[in-house]
């Protein structure tokens, strides 16, 4: 597996507070649900776009 790459994210501490809140639901660390999300929403984007790569 590739090493991770690692970015700053500025969110609102509301926004961050939702998905703190989604992410001890689903028994995930924030970072994991934001990667959780952003990973599904591109599988979702490739479906649509007819992609058959699905990572």
């Amino acid at each position: 597996m590739p090493p991770r790459k690692s970015f700053p994210l500025r969110i609102s501490p509301e926004l961050y507070e939702e998905l703190r809140r989604w992410a001890e639901q689903e028994f995930r660390s924030v970072n994991g649900q934001i990667e959780f999300i952003l990973r599904d929403s591109v599988r979702k984007r490739k479906r649509e776009d007819g992609d058959k790569d699905d990572t």
